[in-house]
């Protein structure tokens, strides 16, 4: 797939984000030099970006860490380059919370990269603690026995609970421990949890096709359960002095569903260079976006 600049929306945002992590920047006034004039350096806020694979962009050129499968276009990546910051990105695709606190194979505990000289964090996290990738799996291979129904809500529905839902609610905990970590390590960064984009369409209609093998009711459950992700994220944002960014809002009508050229979110069989089920270069512009937004408006 070619790249495509980013929309004139697009462009504003970035443009008004050139202050986005110099905005939150300390200015650090010089010593007054012999002739008696007084200089002025800007201190390089130092930016640490955490996360999962929604934040690392696998696949998305260029790859810069084969293990992690880290794009050099992610989010952080364009955030950092919209400003004076010095970013240490350490986002990792198939990150859980646990990977905030040990290693995740190669790669060393996440919040390793925090520390007292941070300025600020981001952080994606939450969506493999919920196994959402399996969910969609079981859903894809549940499709074929009721193309017209939703036989994938109905199989992690029909214990009389909510099999999602209480993974989400079991996550909650983690993810708040995870902002506490953060706090403890660098306890004047601004924190931002960064949430997940559209991945389904907001009407709720799906698009049943060999790319996107899920059930006609099924696109409606998934939706919602999205939505209770990124709702559960937005509380212990609010709840643990953290802001929350919802990248969902802004992504809707880009979602898997969408045509060529107006889809940021690749389906199961991608048609550009992205991961499954995952923002290709698009989707990461408007999601460094949605961050840069919140960030310019509330330094």
């Amino acid at each position: 797939m070619t790249r495509h600049l980013p929309t004139a929306h697009t462009r504003r945002a970035l443009a008004a984000g050139a202050a986005l992590l110099s905005g939150i920047a300390v200015l650090a006034t010089a010593q007054p030099a012999m002739a008696g004039a007084a200089a002025h350096r800007p201190h390089r806020a130092d930016y640490v970006a955490l996360g999962d694979s929604y934040a690392s962009a696998p696949l998305v050129p260029d790859q810069v860490d084969a293990f992690c499968l880290r794009s050099s276009n992610n989010y952080p990546s364009l955030l950092a380059r919209s400003s004076a910051a010095r970013p240490t990105d350490v986002t990792c695709s198939g990150a859980t919370t646990a990977a905030m606190t040990a290693p995740q194979g190669t790669a060393a505990p996440q919040l390793d990269a925090v520390n007292r000289r941070t300025d600020l964090v981001t952080l994606t996290i939450g969506g493999n603690d919920i196994g959402f990738s399996t969910v969609l799996g079981t859903c894809a291979r549940l499709s074929a026995s009721d193309p017209a129904g939703a036989p994938c809500r109905a199989h992690l529905t029909g214990s009389g609970t909510d099999q999602v839902t209480e993974s989400i609610a079991a996550t909650a905990p983690k993810v708040a421990e995870v902002i506490r970590g953060i706090h403890r390590r660098a306890p004047h960064a601004r924190i931002v949890v960064v949430g997940y984009p559209d991945l389904f369409p907001e009407d709720g209609v799906g698009c049943t096709s060999p790319s996107v093998p899920l059930a006609a009711g099924d696109f409606a459950y998934l939706r919602d359960k999205e939505k209770e992700l990124n709702s559960m994220l937005a509380r212990q944002a609010r709840r643990g002095g953290a802001r929350y960014v919802d990248t969902y809002a802004p992504t809707i009508g880009h979602d898997l569903c969408a045509p060529a050229g107006e889809r940021w979110i690749e389906p199961f069989v991608p048609q550009g260079p992205a991961a499954p089920l995952h923002p290709n270069a698009q989707g990461e512009r408007a999601m460094a976006a949605a961050v840069q937004r919140v960030l310019t408006h509330h330094h």
